[in-house]
C-alpha cells in the first residue's frame, strides 16, 4: 500500500498543474488579443498618454482609478491636440474652463467637473469629487473652490498665448462661427437679442443650427477618453476636456456625463466617447455600448449600434466611441470623420493606434 502511495500523490500533482495551466490560459485569453491583463484604451493617438496610464498600472501596479488619472493628467499637461487642459479651447469671453470625469466601474461610483476655472488639473479635481464627497458633479467656480480646498495648485490663469491669439482672430472675424441660433445679430459679435416679431425670419433661416455642427472637428472640439482594466480585472474610465472652441459661457459638454462620454461596469465592459458632446449627451452612447455588451453584443457592434441611433436623428452629426469589453476585446465606429484610437497590452511592444473610417 505504500509503495502505491507515491504514484498517486505524482498523478495528483500532475492533474493540479494541468487545471493551472487551463487557469492560465483562460485568463490570458481574457484579453482579447493574447496580451494578458492589464489593458489601456484611449480616444485619439495620445501615445504619451496610453504609456503613462501603463506604466501607472504595469510597473507602479496601481488601480484601474489611478491609472486613469495618471494618463489624462498626462494629456492635460501636455495639451492634446490643444482641446486637453489649459491653454486652449476659449470660451466667447476668451475664457478656457476644463470638463472632467472619473469612473470606478467596480462601485460605480462617479466624481465630475464641469466649466472649471482656475484650476489646471481637471481629472485630480474629478477624483476629488468621487473620492471626499458624497457628490458627484460639482461645477463653475465652486467647483474651483473646492479642488484649490483639497490642495490642488491654484487660482491660476488658464489661458496661453495660443488661445488668446485665436480668440482674437475670432472677434476680428465677427465672431464667426459660434453656437448661437435663433438669435440677432446672427452674424456679429452681439450683444444678442431675441424678439418676437422676428420669430417668422428666424425660423425661416435653412441651417442655422448646423453652422457650426458642420465645422466639428479633432482640434476644436475633441476630448481624451480613457478606458483601463488593470490586472485584478478592474475597470475604471476617466475623461478631460476644454470643451468646444468659443463656446458659449457657462456651457458644460458631454465630457463629465457619466454614460456619455465614458462609462464602466466590471461585469461587462468599457467605453470612452468624442465629438460632438452637445449631441452625444442627448444619446448616453456610453451607457448604450456598455448595456448592448450586456446583452451579448460584441464590442465593435455594440459601437456601430451606438452610433447609429445617433446619426439617424442628426445625420450631420460627427464623433466617435470605443468600446472594451471585460476580457479586453476592444473595438470602435465613428461617423463624420476618420477616427483613430490607442490599445496598450501585454502583447504588444508599444502602443498601437487603430483608424476607424465611418
Amino acid at each position: 500500500m505504500a509503495s502505491k502511495l507515491p504514484s498517486f500523490f505524482f498523478i495528483c500533482l500532475i492533474i493540479l498543474l494541468l487545471l493551472i495551466d487551463q487557469s492560465s490560459a483562460k485568463e490570458v485569453k481574457r484579453s482579447g488579443n493574447g496580451g494578458g491583463f492589464p489593458v489601456v484604451v484611449s480616444t485619439w493617438p495620445f501615445k504619451a498618454a496610453v504609456r503613462a496610464a501603463w506604466r501607472s498600472v504595469k510597473d507602479g501596479g496601481s488601480t484601474a482609478v489611478d491609472a486613469v488619472v495618471a494618463g489624462c493628467s498626462a494629456c492635460e499637461v501636455l495639451r492634446c491636440d490643444g482641446t486637453v487642459g489649459p491653454g486652449g479651447s476659449p470660451d466667447e469671453n476668451g475664457e478656457t474652463t476644463l470638463d472632467a470625469l472619473i469612473m470606478n466601474g467596480t462601485t460605480m461610483e462617479v466624481g465630475a467637473v464641469g466649466a472649471m476655472r482656475f484650476v489646471k488639473d481637471g481629472i485630480k479635481a474629478a477624483k476629488l469629487v468621487m473620492d471626499k464627497t458624497e457628490h458627484t458633479f460639482l461645477v463653475g467656480e465652486m467647483a474651483s473652490v473646492f479642488a484649490i480646498s483639497m490642495g490642488l495648485a491654484g487660482p491660476a490663469n488658464l489661458s496661453s498665448d495660443e488661445s488668446v491669439e485665436k480668440w482674437i482672430s475670432w472677434k476680428g472675424n465677427n465672431c464667426q462661427p459660434n453656437f448661437r441660433k435663433n438669435v440677432f445679430p446672427n452674424n456679429g459679435c452681439g450683444p444678442y437679442r431675441f424678439e418676437e416679431k422676428e420669430e417668422e425670419e428666424l425660423c425661416g433661416i435653412e441651417g442655422m443650427d448646423l453652422k457650426i455642427r458642420n465645422g466639428v472637428g479633432r482640434h476644436n472640439h475633441d476630448t481624451i477618453s480613457m478606458a483601463v482594466i488593470d490586472e485584478m480585472g478592474h475597470i475604471a474610465v476617466g475623461t478631460s476636456t476644454n470643451g468646444a472652441t468659443f463656446k458659449i459661457p457657462g456651457r458644460v459638454g458631454d465630457g463629465p456625463i457619466a454614460g456619455s462620454s465614458a462609462y464602466a461596469d466590471d461585469d461587462v465592459g468599457a467605453c470612452g466617447a468624442t465629438g460632438d458632446g452637445d449631441i452625444m449627451m442627448r444619446f448616453l452612447p456610453c451607457y448604450q455600448v456598455v448595456e448592448s455588451m450586456r446583452q451579448g453584443m460584441e464590442p465593435k457592434n455594440a459601437a456601430t449600434d451606438a452610433i447609429s441611433r445617433i446619426t439617424r436623428k442628426f445625420p450631420k452629426f460627427v464623433g466617435a466611441v470605443f468600446a472594451l469589453s471585460k476580457d479586453g476585446v476592444h473595438g470602435a465606429a465613428c461617423h463624420g470623420w476618420t477616427f483613430q484610437y490607442s490599445v496598450m497590452n501585454y502583447s504588444l511592444d508599444d502602443v498601437q493606434v487603430i483608424t476607424v473610417v465611418p
